[in-house]
């Protein structure tokens, strides 16, 4: 039996917080969620831990997941250490990552103040990631018309610009940006537009 979860069961599943990156590109994720503390966050912020962060690093080198006590990387500037002290004693990190031609990463951190991850739970929060990467993956059906027009409106072109250009009517062009749209998942042109630049499709 298959057992799925969603938004609401990770905040039951980590009442400390949690962090989700969504197919981190080059630099930035496609998608974020950050319900740790904002005192964490302030400070985890302040002292710029990014760069020493075992989970971070450890995500980066693997895929899985790992409870936050079996990290055996150095900890130079005591994260760990420091982020009990913010209430998250016991830590999970998971980390998903696809070989596609994007070759993008997701990973996670979740956390609790009172015990351990079980291996049940750590398994459902890897499927969750697993599906929620899947999910958030750009799309392979934009036509190289359809990218053409994203491009020329995320240009800032006008309708009747993007039709002179493209020798081809406004209709035309309406059509490509509603089949952009569709696909994308997106609500108007510009959306469209920016959507497909995350994605680095244009």
């Amino acid at each position: 039996m298959s057992v799925l979860i969603g938004q609401a069961e990770i905040g039951q599943l980590a009442p400390a917080g949690y962090y989700i990156a969504l197919r981190i590109g080059f630099a930035f994720p496609v998608e974020e969620t950050n319900a740790l503390s904002d005192d964490w966050v302030d400070h985890y912020t302040k002292q710029r831990f990014m760069l020493y962060d075992p989970t971070i690093r450890w995500a980066y080198g693997n895929v899985g997941s790992i409870r936050w006590s079996e990290i055996e990387l150095d900890d130079p500037k005591r994260v760990l250490a420091q982020a009990r002290s913010f209430g998250m004693r016991y830590g999970l990190t998971v980390s998903v990552f696809d070989s596609s031609k994007d070759q993008q990463r997701s990973f996670a951190s979740f956390a609790r103040s009172d015990r351990e991850f079980t291996a049940l739970e750590a398994k459902l929060l890897q499927v969750y990631l697993t599906r929620r990467h899947t999910e958030t993956a750009p799309p392979t059906n934009l036509t190289k018309a359809e990218i053409e027009a994203l491009r020329m409106i995320k240009e800032g072109q006008r309708l009747k610009e993007i039709a002179f250009h493209l020798k081809v009517t406004e209709g035309a062009v309406k059509q490509r940006l509603k089949n952009a749209k569709l696909k994308l998942g997106a609500k108007t042109g510009p959306q469209a537009a920016a959507l497909a630049s995350q994605y680095g499709l244009i």
